[in-house]
């Protein structure tokens, strides 16, 4: 494993939060054909992350060739996220978006299935580390708002190899892909908690211990589970448990995100402070301070944000993504 370049921070941080639960990890049978799956994400995870790249930013620059509702959606989201750019500007930054998106698809099979310590060899510097250092060391908890911004499968390994966490995700549809998604993302023993109530529960319970949780900010929450907060200027249903959490345990809240650096070089991470208000007790307000720190993370690495996502579409909103059916 190559050494991290962390600059001012380079110590190794002990664990402050409850061990992850030993069950945590898939570990039973899997369907044949999703280990199968399993087997070929080990062996592409063999591939050279500037040969995965420059088939994902292919694949991606196709897709918009073919004018798919993907990037008829990615087309929308920077109009709203970027207004002021004239015709050619728009087109330069979607055809970027595109690539970027096809090279985050294909980079997942790199982390996925080279393995978790190969995976973090790839991480060339790490900006704010000092943050997150200081955080575990005041033992209130840590709150970790990554948002869909470069390579979150990355930061997920970085994040679980400097301290134990407990991570909330939503389950897919089909149960055999949780049992390929809890597989290959408990390579380092994360705590994959459930996005219901039994889990949120367990959220609380690990910030009360001092511990550290990860959460998604930008995830649209389900209907009469959110509340309307500006994002990029527009209107967007926006999550409200991150802020609840944090108003609750008190817990420190910290950005992160791993930016993808040209030419397959690597990535780097990035540790971001929270901004005022996301603990206000007025959801409103935290809501809105929540979608700023998404917003200040994105503007670091504008077109490697998710913007296949229907952000701004929620029930009682005008809904932009009408023409993209």
């Amino acid at each position: 494993m190559q050494a991290l370049s962390v600059g001012v921070w380079t110590r190794k941080h002990k664990a402050t939060s409850r061990k992850p639960s030993p069950q945590t990890p898939y570990t039973g049978a899997m369907r044949p054909d999703i280990y199968l799956v399993y087997l070929l994400l080990r062996l592409f995870g063999l591939l050279p992350l500037r040969v995965l790249h420059a088939l994902g930013a292919g694949l991606g620059r196709c897709l918009l060739l073919l004018r798919g509702r993907s990037a008829r959606i990615v087309s929308i989201n920077l109009r709203i996220a970027r207004p002021g750019l004239d015709e050619a500007a728009h087109r330069a930054l979607l055809r970027e978006a595109m690539a970027e998106s096809g090279k985050m698809l294909v980079e997942t099979v790199k982390i996925w299935g080279g393995g978790a310590q190969r995976a973090l060899g790839l991480v060339r510097e790490v900006r704010g580390g000092e943050l997150f250092d200081a955080a575990l060391a005041a033992g209130k908890g840590v709150i970790i708002a990554a948002p869909h911004l470069g390579c979150w499968e990355l930061l997920n390994y970085w994040l679980c190899s400097r301290t134990p966490m407990a991570i909330l995700y939503r389950p897919p549809r089909l149960a055999a892909t949780e049992q390929l998604l809890r597989k290959v993302r408990g390579a380092l023993a994360p705590e994959q908690v459930r996005a219901e109530g039994a889990g949120v529960r367990t959220l609380y319970k690990r910030l009360a211990a001092g511990g550290t949780v990860g959460i998604l900010p930008d995830q649209k929450p389900r209907a009469g589970e959110g509340q309307i907060a500006p994002f990029f200027g527009r209107p967007a249903l926006t999550m409200v448990l991150l802020p609840r959490l944090a108003a609750r345990t008190g817990a420190t809240v910290l950005y992160a995100f791993a930016e993808r650096l040209p030419r397959g070089a690597g990535f780097r991470i990035h540790i971001l402070p929270a901004p005022e208000g996301l603990a206000d007790a007025d959801l409103a307000r935290a809501c809105a301070a929540l979608n700023r720190g998404v917003e200040a993370c994105v503007e670091r690495a504008f077109p490697q944000y998710q913007w296949r996502y229907r952000r701004w579409s929620a029930h009682g909103l005008p809904n932009p993504y009408k023409q993209a059916r």
